[in-house]
């Protein structure tokens, strides 16, 4: 393993999910418990270590256009030392040593020490539970509950590049928790590759509802999110928890990803059609106030006009809160790789579209819907006139805002009552009220 001397500052670039943001912030936090300075700033940085993605052919795409990029930099001597690690290293490790030589190292999954070790420290201190440097915005976390996944649907990788689900004890999570929440974060988003098995693994039983209430139990978090839910043997008991703890955002992160039973059974998703429906029913009617959010994949090998309709129906019918659709991507080791890819990239875009454009009308209506109601939202920042917040139904960084135009001076994570005066698709625009 090749060591380079002097390294002071190292910059870390994440690429990808929240999934990837938590990893970078557990290695960052090693990184200073050992001696080094983290910075942003990539002239000031001795050592550049990218965490990269490589879920599907875009992302990896992505993902190798920013490592060239970065080589040019490690050639040219601007950096001392370029690691790269993650998702895409775990995955295709051989091929890229051998195509991009200015990396140092490539590592992949939970390799924080080797990682270390490699920017050429004497006497490692080992990994403590919860360090992390904090990469989001001052009021807002992530929690990783578990990493890895059990399930085997036939259009993804993740279980080939992170393994299998294996969830963080209980008390290590509130320890965690307890310790994002002293450094002033007010609302925590609860992440995994699947949020709905926490616990089965580790106690025999499903543990989801049991870490909600210990965690809504911290006082300090005003808002505490869960993402990534698996429709099939989803813990109902979980639903109670969400409506009746006050801090818990009556929120259901959900990926569906089709409604055809032959393209849910080719996906190996383990719910039907008449189920999806079924399960959607039982959350709104235990959280009248639900926000639904879903993702769809359009494209799958073999999907028909036919298949594609009754997404589009399904969607027309249903009108969930929140949707993101994406195009099919083959990818070499999943179950379905040998299905090919036959539905070419244009019908694929031309289904998203579709949907995309129909989902913006259901959106704009339940946003008009919304005039002349109060909200309470948490300020995320400032741009062009406008303080932009987010109500209980709007995760950070992919749902919707709420635009404030005051002549208050208001902080990142201030939490004000807003009335809705205007709406569009995704956007809604509010003045602030009783204060």
């Amino acid at each position: 393993m090749k060591k380079i001397e002097n390294i002071k500052t190292v910059a870390v670039h994440t690429l990808g999910c929240s999934k990837n943001v938590v990893d970078s912030e557990n290695l960052i936090g090693q990184i200073e418990a050992n001696g080094f300075q983290y910075t942003e700033n990539l002239k000031q940085a001795d050592a550049m270590i990218i965490n990269t993605c490589g879920f599907i052919k875009s992302a990896k795409d992505e993902n190798i256009n920013y490592i060239l990029q970065a080589a040019e930099l490690r050639k040219k001597g601007k950096i001392k030392k370029l690691i790269v690690m993650g998702c895409l290293a775990e995955r295709y490790k051989n091929e890229l040593e051998t195509q991009i030589h200015e990396v140092d190292n490539f590592f992949g999954m939970n390799a924080n020490e080797a990682i270390i070790s490699s920017l050429g420290v004497p006497d490692l201190k080992y990994e403590l539970a919860g360090e992390r440097h904090l990469l989001t915005p001052k009021h807002y976390a992530y929690l990783k509950l578990s990493e890895g996944c059990d399930r085997t649907c036939s259009f993804c990788a993740i279980p080939l590049i992170r393994g299998k689900h294996v969830s963080l004890p209980k008390d290590e999570l509130i320890k965690s928790a307890k310790r994002i929440a002293s450094q002033g974060v007010k609302e925590l988003v609860l992440i995994a590759q699947d949020s709905s098995f926490y616990g089965k693994d580790l106690y025999g039983q499903n543990e989801l509802g049991n870490i909600l209430n210990e965690l809504a139990d911290i006082e300090q978090f005003k808002r505490i999110r869960l993402m990534y839910a698996y429709p099939s043997q989803f813990p109902f008991e979980v639903l109670d928890v969400i409506r009746d703890r006050e801090n818990l955002c009556n929120y259901i992160d959900m990926p569906l990803q089709h409604i055809s039973d032959k393209l849910l059974k080719s996906m190996r998703r383990g719910i039907t059609k008449a189920q999806t429906y079924s399960l959607i029913e039982k959350i709104r009617k235990a959280i009248p106030n639900v926000t639904f959010r879903s993702t769809f994949i359009v494209g799958y090998p073999n999907e028909t006009e036919q298949d594609f309709q009754e997404l589009y129906d399904f969607f027309k019918e249903v009108e969930l809160d929140r949707v993101g659709v994406f195009t099919y991507s083959q990818e070499e080791g999943t179950r379905a790789f040998d299905l090919g890819d036959p539905i070419p990239e244009e019908i694929k875009e031309e289904r998203r579209g579709e949907l995309m454009l129909l989902q913006q009308d259901i959106s704009l209506k339940k946003n008009l819907a919304k005039i002349n109601q109060q909200f309470e939202v948490i300020v995320d920042g400032f741009d062009d006139g406008y303080y932009l917040a987010r109500t209980e139904a709007d995760a950070p960084e992919i749902d919707n805002s709420v635009l404030i135009k005051t002549d208050k001076r208001l902080k990142q994570g201030d939490f004000v009552n807003v009335k809705i005066t205007k709406a569009e698709a995704y956007d809604i625009y509010g003045k602030i009220v009783n204060q």
